[in-house]
């Protein structure tokens, strides 16, 4: 079967799906845009409401202003006229009371026949006597001149009473009471012109006032009139740019799901591909737009990952199971889930593929570390039960040596003895690889640590002549680590390095120091963001093959004739409990390089 081509997709992307709404949905929505005003014309509206209310507020403000200053003006003149009206009531009733006064006296001294009532005398003292009061209320009864007139004017008027004391004492406090009468006439007259002058002075107060409320009115109006030109100018943005609304949100679904590491693909009714991301893509690459799954799209192993999660119509979300593919040399886990999607009026799916990959291998390791875990617990109890047994048997084989000769017997006592100190190194190591290991963790040095390691190892180092070649990073490296466990740690990986290489052939061990986000090593001097050291210890012996290196951490896998193979499981757990990480990079006749990278924290 030929091989189809795969279709290109147009730049922006095919819209497959939308949502349609319900029919009370349709005619709430349809019935508001009839019912409601453009959006345009309400700003408009507000702007002119504001407008008017400014307007009448600027209107009452100022009318109630004018009549303030009307109204006070009015007071000052009323107040002012009302006592230049009782003056001159006082003026007239005083000179008549006095006139009155001296034309009795003039009869008496003329020896006329009087009456014994004289009325005309009584009427104007009873008219004086009628103003009175009225210099009593206030504020001119707190005025002290006004007081002291009417206290002289009512003494006036008692000695008008009695001729014989008028004809004494008459003519000096008339002239007191028309002196101060006098004075408070001409006050009263200079008043006018105090009045006109505030007057004056009120009105100008009420112009500035109104000159005022007319510029923040103007300054109001203005500023309601660019707001309102200003959301105008918005509400047209905005039904200009309606029409861009729908590319932009078709654009961004498409970004999206390009964005999304799941692979997600819309598959139709008649199991055809009709929408799909970059991820679905490069897991299948031989899709395209377009294509049935049940076509050459994927190798047999897809396809029928293909095939069993869309087989059967779902009503919701579905998980279909968890699959592993291989393509193109790449492996990866997959958990595979389906949805219901509407294409085209017909019942499709939506493919979603989740990479659990990292989450496969963290599941393994954990079941790994279980089983691991179990076979140490056994290994433990089976070497407290050897370890006894074993202690009595080397005592024996001492006695025994005590009462042999022969140099045969010597020679099969050698080789027991031999035995039991490898079954004695295997207990030992089974007891340190099963016990729950804790840190004891320091404010270590890694570069001593590496020469105390070293310095561990002379012997073998001696023993086949093998250089040390050290390029450790120039800054000093420390960190939060039990120094103990790491000097097993390296001792270990430096002792298997020797044995793996030839005589005279060299050992590397190199540190560096890495950036925490990047991973990338931090140039010469640089310790910002550092918190990851990497050591490297490199021999250049025969290698391991790929299936060596896949089992080279498991218990009591060995490739050396006498080892225990635990060495390197312990080790593996001691890097661990320093959360660190602990990675092989080997091949034949080409060497081996183990790296380790610790986290440089504090306890």
């Amino acid at each position: 079967m030929a091989r189809k081509s795969k279709p290109t997709e147009p730049p922006d992307g095919e819209v497959v799906y939308r949502r349609i709404p319900l029919a009370d949905e349709k005619s709430d929505s349809g019935a508001d845009r009839e019912s409601r005003l453009d959006p345009a014309l309400a700003p408009l509206l507000a702007g002119f409401a504001l407008l008017l209310l400014l307007i009448l507020v600027l209107g009452n403000l100022s009318v109630r202003k004018l009549e303030d200053t009307s109204r006070g003006i009015l007071e000052l003149e009323n107040t002012l006229a009302a006592r230049a009206t009782l003056l001159l009531q006082l003026r007239v009733a005083l000179t008549r009371l006095d006139n009155e006064a001296r034309d009795r006296m003039e009869a008496r001294a003329r020896r006329e026949l009087t009456p014994p009532f004289d009325m005309r005398l009584n009427t104007a003292r009873g008219k004086v006597e009628e103003l009175l009061p009225r210099l009593d209320h206030a504020p001119l009864a707190e005025m002290p001149k006004w007081k002291q007139l009417r206290d002289d004017l009512a003494a006036y008027v008692a000695i008008t009473r009695d001729a014989d004391r008028y004809s004494q004492e008459g003519f000096a406090n008339f002239r007191d009471v028309d002196s101060e009468l006098n004075t408070i006439i001409i006050e009263t007259a200079a008043e006018q012109e105090q009045i006109y002058a505030r007057a004056e002075a009120m009105q100008k107060a009420a112009t500035r006032s109104i000159r005022t409320w007319n510029v923040i009115a103007l300054v109001a109006g203005l500023l309601v009139a660019v707001a309102t030109i200003w959301q105008v100018q918005r509400r047209f943005r905005q039904t200009r740019q309606s029409t861009e609304a729908a590319r932009r949100e078709r654009e961004f679904s498409n970004q999206m799901l390009e964005g999304m590491v799941s692979a997600i693909a819309a598959i139709d009714r008649h199991d055809r591909i009709r929408s799909a991301n970059t991820a679905f893509l490069r897991i299948f690459p031989r899709a395209g737009i377009g294509s049935s799954i049940h076509d050459r799209v994927a190798l047999p192993e897809g396809v029928r990952l293909l095939e069993a999660a869309t087989a059967s119509r779902v009503e919701s979300a579905t998980y279909r199971g968890r699959w592993n593919l291989t393509e193109d040399g790449a492996a990866g886990t997959f958990d595979v889930y389906s949805s219901p999607l509407e294409i085209d009026g017909e019942s499709g799916q939506i493919l979603t593929l989740v990479d659990v990959t990292e989450a496969a291998k963290s599941e393994a390791a954990l079941r790994r570390s279980e089983s691991l875990a179990a076979v140490g617990q056994a290994a433990a109890q089976l070497a407290h039960e050897i370890k006894n047994p074993l202690g009595s048997i080397r005592l024996g084989v001492e006695m025994l040596r005590e009462h042999v000769a022969s140099e045969d017997a010597v020679r099969t006592i050698g080789l027991v003895e031999r035995g039991i100190s490898h079954l004695n190194k295997l207990v030992v190591d089974v007891t340190q690889f099963s016990r729950r290991r804790q840190l004891d963790r320091t404010d270590a040095d890694l570069h001593q640590l590496i020469d105390s390691s070293l310095e561990l190892v002379t012997d073998r180092v001696r023993a086949k002549e093998t250089p040390i070649e050290k390029r450790l990073a120039p800054e000093t490296i420390r960190g939060a680590w039990d120094d103990e466990q790491l000097r097993e740690v390296f001792v270990n990986l430096l002792a298997n390095a020797i044995d793996a290489s030839e005589p005279k052939s060299p050992v590397r061990i190199s540190t560096q120091l890495l950036d925490s986000n990047s991973g990338r090593m931090l140039a010469r001097g640089g310790r910002s963001g550092a918190s990851l050291v990497r050591i490297s210890i490199t021999d250049f012996g025969s290698g391991m093959d790929s299936k060596t290196q896949a089992r080279l951490f498991e218990p009591f896998f060995t490739t050396k004739k006498r080892g225990t193979g635990l060495g390197l499981s312990i080790v593996r757990q001691i890097i661990d409990l320093h959360n660190g990480t602990i990675e092989v990079e080997s091949a034949r006749g080409t060497g081996t390089t183990f790296r380790i990278e610790l986290p440089v924290g504090t306890k």
